[in-house]
């Protein structure tokens, strides 16, 4: 039994970010904390009934839900698909949202529409277009970014060095997430980093590192054993997902 669903004219539950927090804080060496990346209301229930501790809301998985490329989803779009899984969640566990580079929002206005949504947390790149963004001038965003939230939202970095072709991914990634972290940043996800590196940057950093399983790449066990404390799973649920339907439609009496 699930129980009625979460009305759609009530605004979604409160989550603390401060919730959101505190799962991330004294993690044990092996024992991360698991977020997965539901797509819309139906996939976030199911996660949270198996016993997700927070969600972490996909961009890809929402772009392809919503019928748009991954990176060309509209923000009213996002926003709206954010606030859906929120409304479904109803207060169970916090929801971050993997807001991309910010649409191009003021920071302050980036903060107020992602708030009301009911997202307690989220996760801002660094790179657009393919192309790495200057450290310093993304370290002025996040820390505008942090301005605006105040201890509402807990700030989860991307740094995209090991996918953009940096000279050297990890000295780039440590400069980089010194810069973030003094911004303000909670966490730092060094995307696609070789397990050899992630103990390395969370030593350095000081705070949790993300990591994501991709792949034919390690598992979620042996990241964790590297030194993520956050795994996250992007878009990969939704794609594994979207083979499970492939496998349902391959049964189907049809022509």
């Amino acid at each position: 039994m699930t129980g009625p669903p979460p009305d759609p004219a009530r605004p979604p539950a409160p989550a603390s970010a401060a919730r959101l927090r505190a799962l991330h804080a004294g993690r044990a060496p092996g024992d991360p904390l698991v977020l997965p990346g539901p797509w819309d209301a139906a996939s976030a229930d199911v996660f949270v009934r198996a016993g997700a501790e927070a969600l972490a809301t996909p961009s890809h998985g929402i772009a392809a839900s919503l019928g748009h490329a991954d990176g060309s989803t509209p923000a009213d779009e996002m926003f709206a698909a954010v606030a859906r899984i929120v409304r479904a969640v109803d207060g169970r566990v916090p929801v971050s949202a993997d807001i991309e580079r910010g649409y191009g929002l003021p920071p302050a206005e980036l903060v107020a529409r992602l708030l009301g949504t009911g997202a307690v947390g989220c996760n801002l790149e660094d790179s657009a277009g393919g192309e790495l963004v200057d450290p310093r001038r993304q370290a002025d965003f996040l820390s505008e970014v942090h301005a605006a939230a105040g201890d509402r939202l807990f700030v989860n970095a991307r740094i995209d060095t090991y996918i953009r072709g940096a000279a050297d991914p990890l000295g780039e990634a440590l400069e980089r997430g010194r810069l973030y972290v003094a911004a303000g940043a909670e966490c730092v996800y060094p995307f696609a980093a070789p397990p050899a590196d992630l103990g390395v940057l969370a030593g350095e950093l000081g705070v949790p590192v993300n990591a994501i399983p991709l792949p034919d790449g390690p598992s979620a066990r042996e990241l964790a054993e590297a030194g993520a404390s956050r795994i996250t799973y992007g878009g990969g649920l939704h794609a594994r997902a979207l083979a499970a339907y492939e496998d349902i439609a391959r049964t189907l009496p049809l022509p």
